[in-house]
């Protein structure tokens, strides 16, 4: 599948949270996530802004704990982060690290964040809030198929599209001097 992700960072979570609340977005992610983010050892994915990711998902809107496999590969970053996302759900998250292993992959970075996601529509607006050891502040990610309703969500949040930024995490780290404690560079 092809998405459409951009972020906008700077943000008063509070604030945010109020506004989605005002707006009765349906709340349909509320996980803790640990990200295993796996690449062979010449790092061919990476070099390409991709990765393969076994995410476990402590799930506490339905109580349970699932777990996906994924691959992900940029596909443009001008306006937008347009990556194509192949993920499935799977029934146990180790037998997919070992899985990933056997192919070649290793195992590059472990990112842990906490989630949530509404929805609008067709698109998706998450919000992040990672380790601080990885990324000391929060973050909104909306996800959609269309130009039009991405820039729909973004000036329903208040914001403009020159608030968002289609930069990888690690790209906007980076400018921001921080030194993430993960390898990656996508």
């Amino acid at each position: 599948m092809k998405e459409l992700e951009t972020k906008i960072l700077d943000i008063d979570l509070d604030e945010v949270r109020n506004k989605i609340k005002y707006l009765n977005l349906e709340n349909v992610k509320c996980e803790n996530q640990v990200n295993n983010l796996f690449d062979f050892p010449n790092k061919t994915l990476l070099a390409k802004k991709g990765y393969a990711r076994v995410r476990f998902v402590e799930d506490l809107l339905n109580n349970k704990v699932v777990y996906y496999m994924t691959t992900k590969k940029m596909i443009s970053q001008d306006k937008f982060k347009v990556m194509e996302e192949v993920e499935i759900e799977v029934s146990d998250g180790e037998e997919a690290i070992k899985l990933f292993e056997s192919l070649g992959l290793e195992l590059v970075g472990s990112v842990k964040k906490y989630r949530e996601s509404y929805r609008y529509k067709n698109s998706l607006i998450e919000i992040d809030i990672n380790d601080k050891s990885f990324c000391p502040f929060p973050y909104i990610e909306v996800e959609t198929s269309t130009e039009e309703e991405l820039k729909e969500v973004v000036e329903l949040l208040g914001y403009t599209m020159e608030d968002t930024c289609s930069k990888t995490i690690y790209d906007i780290l980076n400018d921001k001097g921080i030194t993430p404690k993960s390898p990656l560079g996508i």
